[in-house]
């Protein structure tokens, strides 16, 4: 169904001020910015008053400022407007962000669906990473603990999943073996899409990860 041509001018002033383009409606559109135009987006795609609105990689090849002005928007529109989004990405941070839930594809098939925290949870544990003089034969003692769920090696660097990683960390240390360094953080989207598809969405960037049809879906509502 159409927008009525009587409401038309209200629709695009409040479309324009909820983006905060106001004042810039008569402006060519070839003037503006790159994070302007994924606005203007935005606000075209609100005019007939969606309750659902797709997003094709909202804010692919924006800079990280601009970036996180368009997920400002997207989650001024959902509590605003009562909007669901679907939207596809390639940035982990803007998926665990912005989607109460997500889905991952690889290769044109989800391979898993469920909230950002339960998927890290899937996981499981903190993720520590060491520096080690034999990466291979460490991998293999460290896979033998109950405390590990994960384990991956590059290179000399170890990535291992850890359960209770402040009571384990020990455990972890004597099977490693000698250690030149190490860190812990928290277990991130990135850990999740590495353990689902086999393959690290930074190591080509998001053009490679289009080539493997990887990427993830999120909703947020």
């Amino acid at each position: 169904m159409g927008v009525p041509r009587s409401i038309i001018p209200q629709r695009i002033d409040d479309a324009f001020d909820l983006i905060q383009l106001t004042g810039r409606e008569d402006d060519l559109v070839k003037t503006y910015s790159g994070g302007m135009r994924r606005r203007l987006e935005l606000a075209r795609g609100l005019l007939h008053h969606p309750e659902v609105l797709f997003l094709d990689e909202p804010t692919l090849g924006l800079d990280p400022q601009t970036r996180k002005r368009i997920w400002e928007h997207i989650e001024k529109i959902v509590k605003e407007r009562k909007v669901t989004i679907i939207l596809t990405t390639h940035y982990m941070e803007e998926a665990d962000r912005l989607c109460d839930r997500l889905a991952i594809i690889d290769n044109g098939k989800i391979v898993v669906l469920d909230t950002p925290n339960a998927l890290k949870a899937q996981v499981g544990g903190d993720t520590v990473q060491m520096e080690v003089s034999e990466p291979e034969k460490a991998a293999k003692e460290l896979e033998k603990l109950d405390c590990v769920s994960r384990c991956e090696a590059r290179e000399n660097r170890l990535d291992i999943a850890v359960k209770d990683v402040a009571q384990n960390l020990p455990k972890v240390f004597a099977a490693a073996g000698e250690i030149s360094n190490f860190s812990v953080r928290n277990t991130t989207l990135d850990d999740v899409f590495m353990h689902y598809t086999g393959y690290d969405i930074k190591d080509e960037g998001a053009e490679g990860a289009a080539k493997h049809m990887q990427r993830v879906m999120g909703i947020k509502k």
